[in-house]
């Protein structure tokens, strides 16, 4: 009682003694310069396995270590080392990710803070909208333009199954903004839609029966894309591709080593999150919109319940179209509405 508590282990037990320490080795700031590191482009991306393009070699290859959890996704441009050979059982190791020119994002939900990057370096979105069986979703083509707006990527409307209905309906809402559009038809010509996409890296997006996957594999041949139907009760497509897959378009000029273009086929998608989208970062992607609200006060979003908007006077002064400037808010708006 009392005195000095006795220790757990006499001086004769062999717990007594130090246990010997794990051998480490003495960390270092220096980094693999990865000299023989080669160049290749990520095609798509299953389960911690990535495909990529390596001088025209199929390559599967996973992320090394000191990546730690940075995101690698189908567009990134990498270097690999390791085997590139491409043989059966190969595995390379992605050591770098370069910068990316673009990124194509969305978030689960408006309320899912967690940005998922879904395609980088893409110079187009293009978003597939069948005219009927299903019917267009608006609020759907709104936020995907947005999409394609905060990722700097010029936008393109694809109409399909225009032998079902008039696109024109439709098209009149999407018209005082400027963007693109084309129109397909069931066995029709695809001319104009590989014009559009030559030369160029396009992401396909749309919601599931919209014969996204049909356009594909028109247009890559060998792509085999799995073509699904729309639900008679419901009216809506069940999801056919289930992962990003990048295509190289045929018809590159004989000798050329270079694809006509690229297409990145994406899963259909059900919602398109933008919680990450700023209104001063959308209204700069409309140059002769943004000019007009120079003189707005600080905080401004340009919304319609802004008291004092430049948008409002440039559309009392005729400076500005009403339909337009009426566009641009309905864009504005689709970032708050529900996702679907």
């Amino acid at each position: 009682m009392g005195g000095a508590r006795p220790g757990r282990y006499g001086e004769h037990d062999h717990e007594h003694y130090e246990r010997p320490r794990r051998r480490t080795r003495p960390r270092t700031k220096e980094r693999p310069t990865y000299d023989d590191a080669v160049e290749a482009t990520v095609v798509t991306v299953d389960r911690g396995r990535f495909t990529l393009l390596v001088d025209g070699t199929t390559v599967t290859a996973m992320k090394a270590r000191p990546l730690g959890r940075k995101g690698v996704v189908v567009g990134d441009r990498v270097r690999v080392v390791g085997d590139t050979s491409g043989a059966e059982g190969s595995l390379a190791r992605i050591v770098e990710v370069a910068e990316r020119r673009t990124v194509l994002r969305r978030t689960a939900d408006d309320d899912d803070p967690v940005e998922r990057v879904v395609v980088a370096n893409a110079d187009q979105l293009v978003i597939v909208t069948a005219l009927a069986d299903p019917e267009p979703r608006p609020r759907l083509i709104d936020r995907a333009l947005v999409a394609a707006y905060d990722a700097g990527m010029k936008p393109l409307l694809c109409l399909t199954k225009a032998d079902l209905a008039d696109p024109e309906t439709l098209l009149a809402t999407y018209r005082s903004l400027g963007v693109p559009w084309l129109v397909t038809r069931k066995g029709g010509d695809l001319g104009e839609l590989r014009s559009a996409l030559h030369g160029r890296t396009s992401v396909l997006v749309g919601h599931s029966g919209v014969g996204k996957s049909t356009l594909v594999n028109a247009l890559v041949p060998d792509a085999d894309r799995e073509i699904g139907h729309v639900n008679a009760v419901t009216g809506r497509g069940r999801h056919t591709s289930t992962s990003a897959l990048m295509l190289a378009l045929p018809g590159s000029p004989a000798g050329s080593p270079h694809p006509a273009g690229w297409i990145v086929d994406t899963p259909g998608i059900r919602s398109f999150g933008l919680a990450h989208v700023r209104p001063e970062d959308l209204i700069e992607a409309f140059p002769d919109l943004d000019e007009m609200t120079e003189d707005c006060p600080r905080g401004c979003t340009h919304g319609d319940d802004e008291p004092e908007c430049g948008l409002d006077a440039a559309v009392a002064s005729g400076e500005a179209e009403r339909d337009r400037v009426d566009s641009f808010r309905r864009l504005l708006a689709a970032r708050s509405e529900p996702s679907y």
